[in-house]
């Protein structure tokens, strides 16, 4: 569960000086809250103005970045990003010639990839749920696939695919065609497959579908899905993961191609998943016809079933007509379910880089073991076992399943991408680069398993004959060597890592200057722990690298300056990691001349928020973001906002330029409101150690922090008036809104709370078991946990308690605010409730975000 990410504009704050509030211009441009209630078509216009006029500073920076290098040295880059005075987000790209002598401060020029197509600003059904679990909020093309070697791209809108093949020297942009097929429904996930351009998998109606773009074949290569109108029928998907699986662990991929073919068989590893035992649940919805409809969803409470996955192998080829042909659809011989019977979720799948081999991370329930298991495709055959036979030993051409690494945790696992596996050796040798937890904080390693030569153990045994429940014994992994790279209190980030396997260099991203700045550092493979820093502090950075490790694309930014996205060369004085350097080759995105030329003020007219730290009476740090109000005038106090978010995951407070999610900061702070943010503990960033504090608890110790920070604030700032604060929040942070009402009713006088948990037991498996156990293992954690406990607590004064949701929320139910309704009305207590029928757990569309807001403005004014 992460907060509301919502498709609306941004603003930096402007002056501090008392008599620039009274010029007409600067009224105008900020417009200041003047003396006297303002009506709710005034508050309309004021949030339409300022969307308006600050929306300059809502830059689009590249995302999705890919490369491509050509014969002549040229480097192109592809990302997606919103052209000047663009609506869309689309496929652009900028060359970066070999030329070493390239202007470090040039200005490199965007060009489109496609010629505009039409397009539907609809998104399919299916389309909207993968956007909401990635919290994508663009409008346009949001992804695209590359094919590096051949220029193939592929690209999803109006819920089907399209193609194109970039030769590298076209200049003007192509005119990509409609995949053909004849697949009627949403196509999703499309991949190319590595060693074939011309074969284009993706997933229609909860199948796996594969399209040859040159012969127009296509080809249905799974029948999980039956596709009938009742969900209860038809519970098997193949190629997509579960609702808990993108929800919670970010993954969003259920099929992966094997990255080399022998030019005849190819293979393509995919997760079914059953769902047969999640209960379904039932969302009012509006049709296209704008008649009442109802949606179904699978969604696995706490404490309840989770849905099944297994692995399964598709194998094809092509004949001489480029045909697809041969198709087999293979089965595991021993399902992981019957050989790692304690096993809860598959987490993460690939392939090795060779041997045919793959390997997957199989979590147990409570998410405290982890294990990385590599398997054979002579694990997989056809037809599918005879299960009566299961207690025979495996043939001797298909070796079992070997554990080659493996950890526990007595807090919980956070599950990451850090794993990066070199070629298997003929001796047996697995080395990896994986990043763990186990000191309290994320660090990387150097990781060397060995697998048993045939006839040898080698310490692994065999499952079916070890009596342990027929189940592996992690102790079977035989670990060589376990070397740490990183060490320290500081957390390595856990995405992405990039390898230079020549150098045996290790890029990686980390946060060791600072918890509130994500930086670039390398570290040498044969000298651990040798590290150096590569970008410059003051700023937090987003980092992206080509697959040689020449060439990155760095997006920077800091409170006070737009993001600014600079392409670099890496070069090299030597083989150690002092010999790591980033030369400049020029600018994507300059923030400087963006933000002069579209606001027309000076830098003492920007007024970006502050940062504050205070230690807390239990000894940790805590990090706090003051917006101070336009037109401050020393002496005076101010009304304020808390905004709040306060649990797992998410991360407030740091040094970077927030763009969307901080409209609303800087729209308060414009109308005479200071905001604040605190990251209490339990927050993201500081560690395995800082996080577990919640442990079991969600719901209380956050509050205690965010309060003792609130009135340290108050006493060093001095302008904000404690008799006037406000709490506001979404999802996790709807939730402590209302709880910060019950439990600190004298000193939070309004609460406003969007989508709120009210329950954890309404809430889903892999989020709220993580971080309170099975409802059963902690029933007093649940009880304290919930808002519902305190309803009694809550004040009887009217309009104190603002409630707003979206009616087919399939994140955070609806039921949760009708649980707290109900609990209201039996308590006789007064509430305020705000629906928008058509909205699901954010508010995406442009006319629900302003009534909101809006809505907030006219709240706080009439009972602040």
């Amino acid at each position: 569960m992460l907060p509301n990410d919502q498709p609306c504009s941004t603003v930096t704050a402007s002056t501090s000086e008392e008599e620039k509030c009274d010029t007409p211009e600067y009224n105008s441009k900020l417009l200041i809250q003047k003396k006297g209630k303002k009506t709710w078509r005034e508050f309309k216009e004021i949030v339409d103005e300022l969307r308006k006029q600050l929306s300059s500073l809502s830059t689009l920076a590249p995302t999705s970045i890919c490369f491509r290098t050509y014969s002549d040295g040229r480097t192109r880059i592809f990302f997606l990003g919103c052209p000047v005075n663009g609506l869309e987000t689309t496929l652009l790209y900028t060359d970066i010639p070999k030329d070493e002598n390239t202007q470090p401060d040039a200005q490199l020029h965007w060009y489109p990839v496609i010629e505009s197509i039409a397009t539907t600003s609809k998104f399919s059904h299916e389309e909207q749920l993968m956007l909401e679990r990635k919290r994508l909020a663009t409008w346009g093309i949001t992804s695209f696939e590359l094919h590096e070697e051949s220029g193939r791209l592929v690209f999803p809108t109006s819920s089907t695919l399209f193609h194109c093949t970039d030769n590298g020297f076209s200049k003007g942009p192509l005119f990509p065609t409609e995949l053909r097929t004849n697949a009627n429904g949403a196509k999703l996930s499309a991949q190319i497959c590595p060693s074939n351009s011309d074969l284009v998998a993706y997933i229609c109606n909860c199948d796996i579908w594969l399209s040859h773009t040159v012969t127009g074949s296509t080809h249905r290569l799974t029948y999980a899905h039956k596709g009938g109108k009742n969900v209860a029928d038809d519970p098997l998907v193949a190629g997509l993961p579960s609702y808990v699986m993108r929800e919670e662990f970010d993954r969003y991929q259920g099929y992966w191609w094997q990255p080399h073919s022998n030019g005849t068989v190819y293979r393509i590893l995919y997760e079914e998943t059953d769902e047969s035992e999640v209960k379904i649940y039932n969302f009012p919805s509006t049709n296209s016809n704008g008649m009442g409809d109802i949606e179904q969803y699978r969604f696995p409470r706490a404490g309840t079933a989770n849905s099944k996955s297994n692995l399964k192998l598709i194998e094809f080829s092509l004949n001489e007509n480029l045909q697809i042909v041969q198709i087999k659809n293979l089965e595991l011989q021993y399902p992981l379910s019957y050989m790692f019977p304690w096993m809860e979720y598959m987490v993460r799948a690939g392939w090795a880089p060779n041997k045919d081999a793959i390997w997957v991370q199989l979590l147990d329930r409570r998410q405290q073991r982890l294990e990385l298991v590599l398997l054979s495709v002579e694990n997989f055959t056809e037809p599918p076992p005879n299960m009566y036979y299961i207690e025979s030993h495996l043939p001797p051409a298909s070796p079992p399943a070997h554990i080659i690494y493996s950890q526990t945790s007595d807090v919980w696992i956070n599950v990451h991408d850090m794993l990066y596996m070199f070629p298997i050796t003929n001796t047996g040798e697995v080395t990896i680069i994986w990043a763990s937890e186990e000191t309290g904080y994320r660090h990387l390693y150097l990781i060397t398993s060995l697998l048993p030569r045939p006839g040898v153990t080698n310490g692994f045994s065999n499952p079916f004959d070890s009596g342990d429940n027929n189940s592996y014994d992690s102790n079977d992994s035989l670990v060589v060597t376990h070397v740490a790279l990183t060490s320290g209190e500081w957390e390595v980030l856990r995405r992405p890592l990039w390898v230079d396997i020549d150098r045996q260099l290790l890029y990686f991203m980390a946060l060791r200057e600072s918890p509130l700045e994500k930086h670039l550092y390398v570290v040498s493979l044969r000298r651990p722990g040798e590290i150096k820093l590569l970008t410059r502090p003051g700023f937090s950075y987003v980092v992206e690298f080509n697959k040689d490790c020449t060439m990155c694309v760095a997006i920077y930014s800091n409170i006070r300056q737009l993001p600014a996205c600079q392409v670099f060369r890496i070069t090299h004085t030597d083989h150690t990691v002092q010999g790591v350097h980033l030369i400049s080759v020029g600018y994507l995105l300059e923030p400087i001349e963006i933000l002069y030329r579209n606001l027309k003020i000076s830098e003492s007219d920007l007024l970006p928020p502050e940062l504050y730290r205070h230690q807390i009476r239990s000894g940790e740090t805590l990090y706090a973001m003051v917006f101070r109000p336009h037109c401050y005038q020393p002496g005076k106090k101010y009304p304020t906002v808390l905004s709040i978010y306060g649990g797992p995951e998410v991360q407030l407070v740091s040094n970077t330029f927030k763009g969307m999610r901080h409209l609303r900061m800087h729209m308060l702070a414009s109308q005479g409101y200071c905001v604040i943010q605190i990251d209490s503990r339990g927050s993201q960033h500081r560690g395995l150690r800082f996080e577990s504090h919640l442990r079991g608890k969600m719901g209380t110790i956050e509050l205690s922090d965010q309060v003792e920070v609130l009135e340290w604030l108050a006493e060093t700032l001095n302008y904000i008036d404690m008799s006037r604060i406000a709490v506001n929040g979404w999802s996790y942070g709807g939730y402590l809104s209302i709880m910060a009402l019950a439990k600190y009713p004298h000193i939070f006088k309004l609460a406003i709370a969007g989508a709120p948990v009210t329950s954890w037991s309404l809430y889903d498996t892999g989020y709220t078991e993580r971080y309170m156990d099975l409802p059963q293992h902690n029933q007093l954690g649940y009880k304290t946990g919930s808002v519902l406990s305190y309803v009694s607590q809550l004040p009887e004064e009217e309009n104190r308690l603002l409630i707003v949701h979206g009616l087919i929320d399939e994140n955070v139910h609806f039921h949760h605010t009708s649980q707290l309704i109900n609990a209201l009305v039996r308590q006789c207590k007064p509430y305020q409730l705000q629906i928008y029928p058509n909205e699901r757990h954010s508010l995406r569309s442009i006319d629900a975000s302003k009534h909101y807001e809006t809505t907030l403005l006219s709240f706080l004014q009439n009972h602040l």
